[in-house]
């Protein structure tokens, strides 16, 4: 069990730059905990002091009845650490870096071959590869193949998949559903919002401090905008003219759309009216279903 308590960490001159402003939150094991937010939310400060790679001003991180701070030691010997960036020895082939891993602790790659078999056998016929020689994909799978080599009981994954592409990135969950029910602890964090519905429950961190933590099904569950969806030619002068009419209260591209909440007088056709006289005649306005990503920008 993971059980983190009142988490501060500042950095600057007088700590004039909070990234941690008093986080807690607990995972249990056999739970794929996810941590979604923007690039410097404070995912990767939280993650290092939870690795034992970074000393918090105040609070506590406490891996499965071990001090983050204290028993760093032990600490380090029951997590796979996977940094956002990757990290692993770039001259090194596939199989010299699992194999320097293993052997870090005491291990070898035969005994816990089982652990990283379904993730392995996809890297394995270019394990004579240089590691930077490796697409981002292979990449990602050999740095998870070695944060797993020596069994651990917590699995701290830091936005894994930035950078890879749609196939390597489902493919990636996939395998973290697989190690799931093998009951071990995944901590994730990802900017990516729609991996959010891959995880058990996940919390919403901005400037330091969590917003929200539920269900990603809870989380939608407590949206009360009343969201439409708006697509048609010149989006980025479209989304100009939606911030321009009154009833739209936030507007936001999304994807291929841009999605805008309204007051309850909102008509579509009366919108679909203002933008015709603004010269936008092919527009689709739609009812929309939330998503975490919408929660997030409510909130």
């Amino acid at each position: 069990m993971i059980e983190v308590n009142k988490l501060y960490k500042s950095y600057g001159k007088q700590g004039k730059i909070n990234a941690l402003n008093g986080i807690s939150f607990t995972v249990d094991e056999g739970e794929i905990f996810g941590v979604i937010g923007p690039d410097g939310a404070g995912k990767s400060s939280l993650f290092r002091i939870m690795a034992s790679l970074l000393l918090p001003d105040s609070g506590t991180a406490i891996m499965n009845g071990y001090d983050a701070v204290k028993d760093y030691r032990k600490v380090r010997q029951i997590i796979g650490y996977m940094p956002g960036r990757f990290s692993l020895y770039q001259d090194l082939s596939v199989e010299e870096n699992l194999t320097f891993f293993a052997t870090l602790f005491n291990t070898t790659i035969e005994e816990n071959y089982h652990l990283i078999k379904d993730i392995y056998q996809q890297i394995e016929p270019f394990k004579k590869r240089r590691a930077g020689a490796l697409s981002g994909g292979m990449k990602q799978k050999l740095a998870l193949s070695c944060a797993l080599i020596h069994k651990p009981e917590i699995l701290i994954l830091d936005e894994p998949t930035t950078g890879v592409d749609p196939v390597s990135r489902k493919e990636f969950w996939d395998m973290l559903g697989r190690l799931k029910e093998q009951g071990i602890i995944i901590l994730v964090s990802t900017a990516y919002m729609d991996e959010a519905s891959r995880c058990d429950r996940i919390a919403l961190i901005r400037e330091g401090e969590f917003i929200a933590t539920d269900t990603p099904r809870g989380i939608i569950d407590n949206y009360r905008e009343i969201l439409w969806s708006v697509e048609g030619t010149r989006m980025s002068a479209l989304l100009t003219a939606l911030r321009g009419y009154p009833e739209v209260k936030t507007s936001f591209a999304f994807g291929d759309k841009h999605h805008i909440t309204v007051d309850e007088s909102f008509q579509p056709d009366a919108l679909r009216h203002f933008l015709a006289n603004k010269g936008f005649h092919d527009v689709r306005v739609e009812l929309a279903k939330p998503t975490v990503e919408d929660c997030f920008m409510a909130m």
